[in-house]
């Protein structure tokens, strides 16, 4: 006589009825349908640890979740407008999911050639640190292209600035100091900006 095998019921760990289908990855969480697998699963993934072979009664574990594209505000100074305004710009999640890093923000339509430089500026008016660092890009070879003079900067400097910029400058605004991300950047932040492009050799 050949002996049978009777699955053993669990709860659902969503709705705690009674199944015999478990998560086809760890074969350690019990759900009684792939809806409910997939609505525990942001937070059951923090515990999914696959095993070797998968075996019958599982549900197929959902895809991780992909990072989504965020957007966020800031500040363009366009070569040919008098004033810097707002912009929304659109950021791409890190490829790998490192812990602390970045966005990337997608703004190489800006810039000719989609060549655009960049650095962070750590401190504002009078030497004090940014709560907020601001991360400047720029077109390393507008001056050097006999860019026109970039007007936005000219007067917000009032014509005071040593060097003299050209191109586009777009300005970001991090999260923090430690720089994880970007929060959105306004006209509160256009006195260190100023400060710097006047400081700037």
């Amino acid at each position: 006589m050949n002996p049978t095998v009777s699955l053993i019921n669990h709860p659902c760990t969503v709705c705690f009825k009674s199944t015999s289908m478990w998560c086809s990855r760890c074969q350690n969480a019990w759900y009684c349908s792939p809806e409910h697998l997939q609505s525990d699963w942001a937070r059951h993934r923090r515990e999914c640890v696959p095993v070797a072979s998968a075996r019958s009664n599982t549900l197929a574990t959902p895809p991780p979740i992909q990072p989504q594209l965020v957007t966020v505000s800031a500040i363009l100074f366009a070569p040919q407008e008098d004033r810097p305004r707002i912009i929304t710009v659109t950021c791409e999640p890190p490829h790998t999911p490192a812990q602390g890093a970045c966005p990337t923000p997608l703004i190489q339509g800006y810039f000719p050639g989609g060549q655009a430089d960049n650095v962070v500026l750590t401190q504002g008016l009078n030497g004090e640190p940014l709560r907020f660092p601001l991360h400047l890009w720029y077109s390393p070879g507008a001056l050097a292209a006999n860019a026109p003079i970039n007007q936005a900067i000219f007067r917000i400097t009032s014509g005071a600035a040593s060097k003299p910029w050209c191109g586009p400058v777009i300005v970001l605004k991090y999260n923090g100091s430690r720089r994880q991300g970007y929060s959105d950047a306004g006209s509160n932040d256009l006195p260190a900006l100023s400060a710097y492009f006047l400081a700037y050799k």
